[in-house]
Parts: structure tokens; C-alpha cells; sequence
């Protein structure tokens, strides 16, 4: 068992649900405290686990900062009594714009939040309205400036490209005005749309004809690297950019495999080769963290398929010395005719010891990593 691990707590609840969302979250504010209770109850079954180093936290949804703050905190707090929390620990918390009030940073930074993951999507009014957001391009801008004069210097924005009814202009003028305000960290996700929701029902029911096609998804891709590019934000994953050292620890720990635990609704772990999550049911209130919807030991194939589809999903790639000392085998005995197949038609590179996608393997990488699964 590693020393150190990450930690994720899930917090499921929303002002409203977005059009496009799958995640395991919902409207409203029934069930709050009796959902936080289970949460603590839940932590604190981990206390045998006391001393290991939490080096990362995320706090994640939903929207977390539209529960009470102190709810936060008091999770903050029992986490402490669980898992070694020091100063450098990066402790990330998901929020939407409009749902922060001027007082809230206040008591997240007294909890210890360090970095804010502010879920814009857009800074199209009228994107935004058909996404179901329910907030506006000002409020993303009010909300940023809350977070700054709150003294939190390390924020990332989440944006969405090619949104229904969106050209490159429109993706261009979001991406700048997101720049403008000087984040440390810019993702950029690519519209999917996820059966089970309402963008899934409009699609299947013939009502969504605006959407990009795959040359306009990869003009679009092209024209958010070139510019972030040019404003120094570094590309380190498939859809992540940074400033110099500002990279989410967090989501790397995940990238390569690190054991994690995860607290809530539907909050996945992976201690040791045992990958386990819980309930996506509210049925987790009445025996939170006993009731599982998946428990299984991984498989050695399993675990080097994941080490090569979550590495490659990085800009650095993956190691063929980190390769060789977690399965005992070279890394090109194993998948040495995949390697040689992708770096003969030009999609990954191989310089030294490490194997990385350069951007014409990232554009296609789903379907390339798909051909690691033994």
C-alpha cells in the first residue's frame, strides 16, 4: 500500500441540472443534512487508515458551493481527523458562478480550499441559456473577481467547445475572454452527449441539427491549442492547459494511477488493485459506504491497460522504466506491436524512454487507446 493517497468528496447537489449533465447530482436541497451526516459517518469508518499523507483533496459534484460553506468546512475538518492534511496539500473545490456570495471565500480558505475549479462553460449568453446554466457571462466575471479579492490564487475555468449553434468565432471570443481574466488554469471539454440526458433526448428526437461536425471539432481543436498556446498556458492533457507549475495535481494523481479514495454518492476508489464506488442511489444515506456498485479486484492486463489509456492521455505520456518496475515486464513485450503501429502512422512518438501522443494522436487518442486493452 502507498504512503500518500488523493481524496475525493462528492457533494451532489444542484441549483438546477444542466441540459448536457450525467453526472450523479440533482436539483434541489432535499436530503442535505442527512446526506452530509452519512458523509461524515463515512469518513470516519476510515480512521484505521490515520497517518497516511492526503496529497491532494477535491471536492467535487454537483455544486458544492451551493450547500452552506461551514458544510464544506465541517468535512474539511473530519477529513484532518482521518488523513495527514499539511499546508502544500492541494485542496480543489468545484464551484458555479452566481452560487458564490462575498463572504464564502472567507470560510473556504479558513477550511483550507486552495484552488477553485469555477465551471463556466461559456461566455455565450445564449449558449449558456441552452446548456441550462443559470448564470450569465457577468456572473462568471463577478464571480471571479469574489474568488480573487477573496485571496485565492490559484483558479481554474472549465469551458465546453463545440457547443450546438457555436462557430469559431464564438469559441474564440469565450476562449479570450477566459484568458483575459488570468486564470492559472484553463480545461477545455469537448461537448459529449451522454445518454440519459436531455441534450441525448433532443438529439434522438431529431431536434439538435446545429451541432459541429468532425472538421469543424477539429478546427475548433486546433484553434483553442494555437491560441492558449500563444498565451503561455501549457497543454498537459488531452483537454487541461496551465500556466508554468500550475498543473491539477489532483487529476494527474489519477492519470497515473496513485490510489485515491472517494467519499459519497457514487465517489470511486482505487486502493491497492481493488477498484470500488458507491451507490449513484440516495439509498448511501442509510449505509453510506456499504452499499457498492462496483467491487472487484483488477486484473494484472486490467492494470497495465489502464497505465497506458490514462497515461497517454498526458502530454508527457508514460514511462517505459515506470512500465517495467510496476509489472515486471518490458513494456514492449507487452504491447510492442501497438507501439510500433502507432508510431509507424505518425501518431505517438518516442524519443527516449517515454512513449507521448504528439496533437494528431491526441485529436484521435480514444480510439487509439482502445487498441491497449488486451
Amino acid at each position: 500500500m502507498e504512503r500518500n493517497i488523493s481524496v475525493y468528496v462528492h457533494i451532489p447537489f444542484c441549483v438546477k441540472k444542466c441540459r448536457y449533465c450525467d453526472f450523479p447530482s440533482f436539483a434541489g436541497a432535499d436530503n442535505i443534512d442527512s446526506y452530509f451526516t452519512a458523509l461524515t459517518d463515512e469518513i470516519r469508518k476510515e480512521r484505521d487508515t490515520r497517518g497516511r499523507t492526503a496529497d491532494t483533496v477535491y471536492i467535487g459534484g454537483g455544486t458544492p458551493s451551493c450547500v452552506p460553506p461551514l458544510l464544506i468546512e465541517a468535512v474539511l475538518d473530519e477529513l484532518r481527523k482521518t488523513y495527514v492534511i499539511n499546508d502544500d496539500t492541494e485542496i480543489s473545490m468545484e464551484m458555479n458562478p452566481g452560487t458564490c456570495a462575498e463572504t464564502s471565500p472567507e470560510v473556504y480558505r479558513r477550511a483550507g480550499i486552495n484552488r477553485i475549479s469555477l465551471g463556466c462553460q461559456s461566455f455565450n449568453d445564449k449558449s449558456l441559456k441552452r446548456l441550462g446554466r443559470i448564470h450569465s457571462a457577468d456572473d462568471i466575471i463577478k464571480t471571479y473577481d469574489i474568488l480573487r479579492n477573496g485571496g485565492f490564487e490559484n483558479i481554474n475555468l472549465d469551458l465546453i467547445s463545440s457547443l450546438p449553434g457555436e462557430g469559431l468565432r464564438d469559441t474564440e471570443r469565450s476562449l479570450r475572454k477566459a484568458i483575459g481574466l488570468q486564470p492559472e488554469h484553463i480545461s477545455v471539454y469537448s461537448l459529449i452527449i451522454e445518454e440519459g440526458t436531455e441534450f441525448h433526448r433532443l438529439l434522438a428526437a431529431g431536434e439538435m441539427k446545429d451541432l459541429p461536425d468532425e472538421e469543424e471539432q477539429a478546427e475548433t481543436d486546433l484553434l483553442i491549442r494555437t491560441i492558449l498556446s500563444e498565451e503561455k498556458y501549457k497543454r498537459y492533457e488531452i483537454s487541461n492547459y496551465a500556466r508554468e507549475g500550475r498543473e491539477c495535481r489532483h487529476n494527474i494523481c489519477y492519470w497515473k494511477r496513485k490510489e485515491y479514495r472517494g467519499f459519497g454518492l457514487a465517489a470511486a476508489s482505487l486502493v491497492g488493485n481493488r477498484r470500488f464506488t458507491n451507490t449513484r442511489d440516495m439509498v448511501y444515506i442509510n449505509d453510506p459506504g456499504g452499499i457498492l456498485s462496483e467491487d472487484r479486484i483488477l486484473s494484472r492486463d486490467e492494470e497495465m491497460a489502464e497505465f497506458m489509456f490514462l497515461g497517454l492521455r498526458q502530454t508527457e505520456g508514460v514511462s517505459a522504466s515506470d512500465f517495467s518496475r510496476s509489472f515486471g515486464s518490458a513494456i514492449e513485450e507487452v504491447y510492442g506491436g501497438q507501439l510500433e503501429d502507432q508510431m509507424k502512422k505518425g501518431f505517438m512518438e518516442h524519443p527516449g524512454e517515454r512513449y507521448f501522443y504528439n496533437d494528431r494522436g491526441l485529436e484521435v487518442s480514444n480510439i487509439l487507446m482502445s487498441e491497449f486493452l488486451l
